[in-house]
């Protein structure tokens, strides 16, 4: 698995399924064209941008490179990074037939290909280099805490989800699963135990 320190945007989840066997990191759906309207979105690329930045990562075909101009406009250029998948022709397993422009996405991409991609890019892979991750180890937020805190997998763990979502100024719909690597990526345990205890003490939905 490749540690990128990048947050990695692609078009949908089919895509994040295929890229999360081969990127330990933050990975992030633009739901296809729904990103254009989705401004609680957005909102979370921008603090992610500058915390960590961004790599745009779509499909090769028209509708991508739709999406990655909307992101270029959208996005603070000095802190995003643009990687291309190679135009190849097929179609996916799990479709009948080709897309409209007979193109593999990135669904369909080999996970060498995809490294390759990601390099080009100027990915910053943490555990080859300086590795930032071992010169500054720190407690992760893991599922077991969320389940702790009540924030899944206990009644009342959506509205306290989303009590400390608005709390946070995170998109609301994130699910447990697309939460946790956010969390990890904007904030550290101590913050974010601080911001528990906050929403605790405040009654919201508690």
């Amino acid at each position: 698995m490749l540690k990128i320190k990048e947050a990695i945007v692609v078009e949908g989840r089919y895509d994040k399924n295929t890229l999360s066997q081969l990127v330990d990191g933050v990975i992030l759906e633009t739901s296809g064209f729904g990103i254009f309207k989705d401004e609680e979105r957005l909102a979370l690329l921008r603090r992610l941008a500058g915390q960590r930045g961004i790599i745009v990562l779509t499909d090769s075909d028209g509708a991508g490179f739709v999406i990655r101009n909307f992101l270029k406009g959208a996005l603070p250029a000095g802190q995003v990074k643009h990687a291309y998948i190679p135009d190849q022709y097929g179609k996916e397993r799990r479709k009948r037939a080709p897309g409209k422009a007979g193109k593999l996405g990135v669904e369909g991409m080999r996970p060498e290909v995809l490294e390759r991609a990601l390099r080009r890019a100027g990915a910053t892979v943490l555990e080859e280099g300086k590795g930032e991750a071992r010169r500054q180890p720190r407690r992760e937020i893991t599922k077991a805490d969320l389940f702790a805190l009540g924030l899944s997998g206990a009644p009342g763990a959506t509205q306290r989800r989303q009590a400390l979502l608005r709390s946070l100024a995170l998109p609301e719909h994130l699910s447990a699963n697309a939460l946790l690597p956010v969390l990890n990526a904007l904030y550290s345990y101590e913050e974010f135990a601080s911001a528990t205890a906050g929403c605790e003490s405040s009654g919201h939905a508690w």
